[in-house]
C-alpha cells in the first residue's frame, strides 16, 4: 500500500544524518545557518470531528493512526472503517503539493476530478498491481488532503476502489480546511 511506502520515506529522509567538516580545520569566520521546522498540517485525528465521520459512515471508534507526530509534522495520516470493515478510508493531511503528486513518477494518475470546487487527481500507486488502493489527491493551502480507500477484505468480489474514493472525498471535503 502506498502509505506503508509513504511513511518509509518520511523515516529515512527524518533518519539521514550528514557529518560535515569532521576532522578538518577551515579558515574564516563562523557562519550560522537556520534550518526550517516543518510545515505543520492540519491533523485529521483530532480534527476531523465524530459527527462528520458518522455523516461519512465511518466508524469514530475505529481510528487507526498511521503518523501524527507530536508537534510540527510535514504528514500526518489517520483511518476509519465502515461498518463492514472491507475497508479502510485514510485521510492524508500533508504540505507535499498537486503538483508533486503529478510529477510523481511512482504514481498512476487515473484522472482529474473535482470535488467542492476543489480540481483534484484520483491516482494508483504503480506497485500497487491487484488495485487494492486508490486515491483522490486534493489540494489544500497547507499542501493537500488524500482520501485513499484500502482494501482489506479476503472477499472475491471487490467495489471499484476509485468510485469509492471520490465518495468519500466528497464527503470529507467540506470538513478539510481550504
Amino acid at each position: 500500500m502506498r502509505i506503508a511506502v509513504v511513511l518509509r520515506a518520511i523515516v529515512a529522509a527524518v533518519g539521514v544524518v550528514g557529518v560535515v567538516g569532521c576532522g578538518t580545520t577551515v579558515d574564516g569566520a563562523a557562519t550560522t545557518s537556520t534550518v526550517s521546522a516543518p510545515a505543520d498540517v492540519y491533523d485529521p485525528c483530532a480534527q476531523l470531528s465524530d459527527s462528520a465521520l458518522r455523516e461519512a459512515g465511518l466508524d469514530p471508534a475505529s481510528e487507526s493512526v498511521t503518523t501524527n507526530a507530536d508537534g510540527p509534522a510535514s504528514w500526518r495520516i489517520c483511518g476509519w472503517y465502515p461498518a463492514d470493515h472491507r475497508y479502510k478510508v485514510d485521510v492524508l493531511s500533508t504540505s507535499h503539493t498537486i503538483a508533486e503528486t503529478r510529477d510523481n513518477e511512482k504514481l498512476n494518475i487515473l484522472r482529474e476530478v473535482t470535488v467542492g470546487g476543489r480540481q483534484g487527481l484520483v491516482t494508483q500507486d504503480k506497485s500497487d498491481r491487484q488495485g487494492n488502493s486508490c486515491y483522490v489527491a486534493l489540494p489544500a493551502q497547507q499542501g493537500m488532503f488524500e482520501i485513499a480507500i484500502g482494501w482489506e477484505s479476503s472477499a472475491a468480489t471487490k467495489p471499484d476502489l476509485c468510485a469509492l474514493a471520490v465518495e468519500y472525498a466528497h464527503k470529507l471535503e467540506p470538513h478539510l480546511p481550504g
